[in-house]
């Protein structure tokens, strides 16, 4: 099992950052190690003081495939989930500036929490999902798929050209606007349309 993620995938965000449309999708990976299952806690490390949270839909691939044509990309998932991008954004910065790739600013232990995941015929329309992050109570992050500058059919064709995708692989989609800092004691969930699916404890 993999972990692919996207960035720069909703223009607003990509605002917020002060970052560059490229055009293209911007492509990452976090190590299994990464992963955050059954609302467990993530522990703030030593290493940052400055993680945020990044509030994404997940994709769940269902079978092999490579060089997928977009057209015949939704016989590859057929589960969608909601989990959260923490990203050490101290350490992307000195990462970005140096040309230096993201890994350590994504890919630490513990920051990839995910929720389970629901058929994707769930959903009348995979184009007009809403999902949502509350921090403390308080709403942070509100996007919808249909903002997205890459909907799911391209990623994974894109994503399908340089890997062989393979069964049980998660896609983080990209996250809106309304990125911010975690802080111990911060109580963080995750919704899909109005169903809570995620919640992660900050220690």
């Amino acid at each position: 099992m993999r972990i692919f993620a996207i960035g720069r995938n909703y223009a607003e965000h990509i605002q917020e950052l002060n970052n560059e449309n490229l055009g293209e999708p911007v492509i990452f990976m976090k190590p299994d190690t990464a992963l955050l299952k059954d609302n467990e806690p993530f522990f703030y490390p030593d290493f940052s003081k400055d993680i945020h949270f990044e509030v994404e839909i997940l994709l769940k691939i269902s079978k092999e495939g490579k060089y997928i044509q977009e057209k015949f990309a939704p016989n590859y998932y057929d589960e969608i989930g909601i989990g959260i991008d923490f990203t050490a954004r101290d350490l992307q910065q000195k990462a970005k500036e140096k040309g230096l790739p993201w890994l350590l600013a994504k890919g630490f232990n513990g920051s990839a929490p995910i929720s389970d995941f629901l058929p994707k015929d769930r959903f009348p329309d995979l184009g007009n999902i809403h999902f949502s992050l509350a921090v403390d109570g308080e709403i942070r992050q509100k996007g919808n798929t249909s903002l997205m500058l890459f909907k799911f059919d391209y990623i994974i064709s894109y994503l399908s050209t340089f890997f062989t995708l393979k069964k049980g692989d998660i896609i983080f989609t990209g996250t809106p606007k309304g990125v911010g800092a975690i802080q111990k004691g911060n109580i963080l969930n995750a919704y899909i349309e109005d169903q809570k699916m995620l919640t992660c404890e900050i220690k």
